[in-house]
């Protein structure tokens, strides 16, 4: 993520409901830190038939009281950003569209989008109509963060967990954790994940070295650009999506790269990019790769 010298701003989807602000907090952290804008958005999602009242509003009442509506989700959001940060600059935005498109178009300016999560059945994140977070993550040109609700407990000294994989997608991951953990103070743990094979005991030691050779230097520049950041790295036999989540449980943050832009949310994002989103209990930093 960009620094004060690069001016795109934390943009952060809004929850209509009041009571869910942990992503507009994280978000007004995270501006407030890095010395960006902070964008605050709301999405009118134009109403189907359907869900009209059986004597439906004129179109021009409708809108109206879509706006209304929206304007009061950005005031009161822009007043809890304001009690948080005083000094931080607040953009708002009243967008008309699908939440998933508006976002999508505001990552390409953005630093940063944050949305919040409410851990949805799998089938909810992929096929629901209230689900925003997987196919914005599946189409995105800046890191995307799923802030989950409520609040999880973090564990000192503080951590952000990191998933490696050798590809460019982790290798920018591991640029932006790297930051995170500058950025806070806090340490950062790199793990090289490996799927159990159908090797012997003894055939599991050069595949091992490998993976630990290739973990090494995949780190070994960046921390050289970071040598306040407490670096642990370790290569773990076991699922992804486990390992990782079990890691990261009471870390600030777990940082995973996506695969880019493409077709269909579900298949684009892969497997552990969805696992972490549906389990894991702390925020959730989704990173593509560079280009």
């Amino acid at each position: 993520m960009p620094g004060p010298a690069d001016r795109r701003p934390i943009v952060v989807g809004l929850d209509p409901d009041p009571g869910h602000r942990m992503a507009p907090a994280w978000a007004a952290d995270e501006a407030a830190r890095r010395r960006l804008p902070l964008r605050l958005v709301h999405a009118e999602g134009v109403p189907t038939r359907g869900y009209r009242r059986e004597v439906p509003p004129s179109w021009e009442e409708w809108n109206e009281a879509l706006h209304k509506a929206g304007r009061q989700v950005l005031e009161e959001a822009a007043d809890f950003v304001a009690a948080r940060h005083p000094e931080l600059e607040v953009e708002v935005l009243l967008a008309e569209g699908d939440p998933v498109w508006v976002l999508r178009e505001q990552s390409r300016v953005a630093a940063a989008v944050v949305l919040g999560s409410r851990h949805l059945s799998r089938r909810q994140e992929v096929f629901g109509s209230h689900s925003v977070a997987l196919p914005v993550m599946a189409d995105t040109r800046c890191p995307v963060v799923v802030v989950p609700q409520p609040e999880h407990v973090t564990q000192e000294p503080a951590y952000f967990v990191v998933g490696v994989d050798g590809s460019e997608h982790s290798a920018a991951a591991v640029d932006v954790a790297f930051e995170e953990a500058a950025l806070r103070g806090a340490e950062l743990r790199a793990l090289l994940v490996r799927e159990p094979g159908p090797f012997r005991i003894r055939d599991e030691y050069e595949p091992q070295q490998e993976c630990r050779r290739l973990l090494s230097e995949i780190v070994a520049g960046r921390q050289a650009r970071f040598p306040e950041v407490d670096l642990r790295h370790e290569v773990v036999v076991g699922h992804p999506v486990k390992v990782l989540t079990d890691a990261s449980a009471h870390a600030l943050g777990l940082v995973v790269g996506t695969r880019g832009r493409g077709g269909f949310a579900g298949m684009l994002l892969g497997s552990v990019s969805q696992g972490v989103l549906h389990h894991a209990v702390c925020p959730v930093i989704a990173v593509p790769a560079p280009g």
